[in-house]
């Protein structure tokens, strides 16, 4: 059960930096983003969902 909760979260994870490179945000901040997802990966995942670029 943890090994598909993990590799939920990687994949969701991998999406989120995906998604981080393709938007419209300065290079610092996809860089930060980025830290922020891998540094910490579910809350990362949560914060970047209501808060990544391109959020309001």
């Amino acid at each position: 059960m943890k090994t598909l909760f993990g590799l939920i979260v990687l994949i969701l994870d991998i999406y989120a930096i995906v998604q981080v490179l393709k938007s419209g945000a300065k290079p610092v901040e996809k860089l930060l983003w980025i830290l922020v997802i891998l540094i910490l990966p579910l809350l990362g995942l949560i914060i970047w969902f209501f808060a990544g670029p391109g959020r309001k």
